[in-house]
């Protein structure tokens, strides 16, 4: 290399030591000098220590990269014992800092820069969220433990060993096309619950209107009419909370659309954009209202969205509407397909959207396609109006359905506009 590279290269080596050395000293910045292994000035000489080494490597080969290395990593070693010692303070993380960030210069000098500095931020973020970290690791459950795992799992280990091709005379269901859609809908289904988890449990209408909305609008829907019955005085809020989860509901098919077929975006964006616009007015207004109602958070119970009786029902779901999508599309007209959207939409949309998406372009044109997904949008939000008015009362019915019949009229008039 020549020396503009050279000095390029051990410039960034020295960056990447005074990146980790400023968290370090940050954290220690009430110490003294003397009562610190290492600090600002030790993680800097350390990235540049690195890049050194590196570098000395490529003409005398690797013994000194690695002969550096160990000298780095005994001397912060030893230094870091003896801090332990006199402050009962047991931790590896900075030996392991000071080794990343030696490892990390020698890398700057060696291969890609770009790479030696993004590593460099990501450890250094890590490093600066110690404390919250921490909080975070004691406040986790089990269920969200074991929600982590089954999501691992269900993505490493089972979904690379499914066949990734049709097994069906109809050339339809692919095992790991229809296990990816089930750990699609689950990730964004466990995201509501981790919205509460780090809001707070129970803080509000709003908050488990939204989680409601990423999981299921339908089960929200039924959770808060409940509610209503049985504290009137609440209606006006939870028939907010109730459009405020529909809302959600548009905004999490346009993403799931987009995630799997965005040409999609061109046709479906507008009318759910319009819908959900309207069901938002409606859901601020009243929740704005009933401000003064003294109403209690609706204690919305999230399911496990990892449970395994639940995934490999929405798989089944998927697999049986991805089969009759596929019949339907050969041998009846989009009639029939915006029939198969009608009945769908009654209790779930997720699986109609994945299966319009998939279909889209190829044995379904991209405007039936995306027709089927706004009338299986319809159908469920006249379900949950009319779930709203036979369960909690027409007070809440009145309002939640006249507002989703303005969400409708607008969802039309758009969707007529945008075809």
């Amino acid at each position: 290399m020549d020396q503009e590279e050279l000095f390029r290269r051990l410039a960034v080596a020295l960056a990447i030591g005074l990146l980790v050395g400023l968290e370090r000293g940050w954290q220690t910045r009430e110490e003294s000098d003397n009562q610190r292994a290492a600090g600002l000035r030790t993680f800097a000489l350390t990235g540049l220590l690195g890049g050194i080494c590196g570098l000395l490597s490529i003409a005398s080969g690797p013994v000194v990269l690695a002969a550096g290395f160990l000298a780095l990593t005994g001397a912060i070693g030893s230094f870091s014992y003896l801090e332990a010692r006199s402050e009962q303070n047991f931790s590896a993380t900075g030996v392991v800092a000071a080794a990343l960030t030696f490892a990390l210069g020698a890398y700057a000098t060696l291969g890609n820069e770009a790479v030696a500095v993004a590593a460099a931020v990501a450890m250094a973020i890590l490093l600066a969220l110690r404390e919250s970290l921490h909080n975070w690791v004691r406040k986790l459950t089990w269920l969200e433990i074991r929600s982590a795992l089954m999501l691992l799992a269900m993505t490493f280990l089972l979904l690379p060993i499914l066949p990734n091709r049709p097994i069906d005379p109809w050339q339809v269901l692919n095992p790991a096309e229809i296990w990816l859609f089930a750990i699609l809908i689950a990730a964004i289904s466990f995201a509501g619950y981790v919205a509460i988890r780090a809001l707070g449990e129970r803080k509000g209408v709003a908050v488990a209107a939204i989680a409601g909305g990423l999981t299921s609008s339908t089960a929200t829907t039924l959770s808060f009419a409940r509610l209503a019955r049985d504290n009137p005085q609440s209606t006006r809020l939870l028939a907010g909370g109730i459009l405020l989860a529909g809302a959600t509901m548009l905004a999490r098919l346009v993403v799931l659309a987009a995630i799997i077929k965005p040409a999609l975006l061109t046709v479906i964006l507008g009318p759910a954009a319009a819908a959900g616009a309207v069901l938002l007015t409606a859901a601020g207004l009243l929740m704005w209202h009933a401000g003064g109602d003294g109403a209690k958070a609706a204690a919305l119970e999230l399911r496990n969205p990892f449970d395994l009786t639940t995934v490999l029902q929405l798989g089944g779901l998927i697999a049986v509407i991805m089969v009759v999508a596929k019949v339907l599309a050969d041998r009846a007209d989009a009639a029939g397909l915006y029939l198969l959207a009608a009945v769908s939409g009654i209790a779930d949309v997720d699986a109609l959207t994945l299966s319009m998406a998939r279909f889209a372009g190829t044995q379904v044109g991209f405007t039936e396609a995306s027709t089927a997904i706004l009338v299986a949008a319809a159908v469920n939000t006249v379900a949950k109006a009319l779930m709203a008015g036979g369960v909690g009362g027409a007070r809440l019915g009145t309002w939640v359905g006249g507002s989703s019949a303005a969400a409708l009229a607008a969802l039309g008039l758009a969707h007529l506009a945008f075809r």
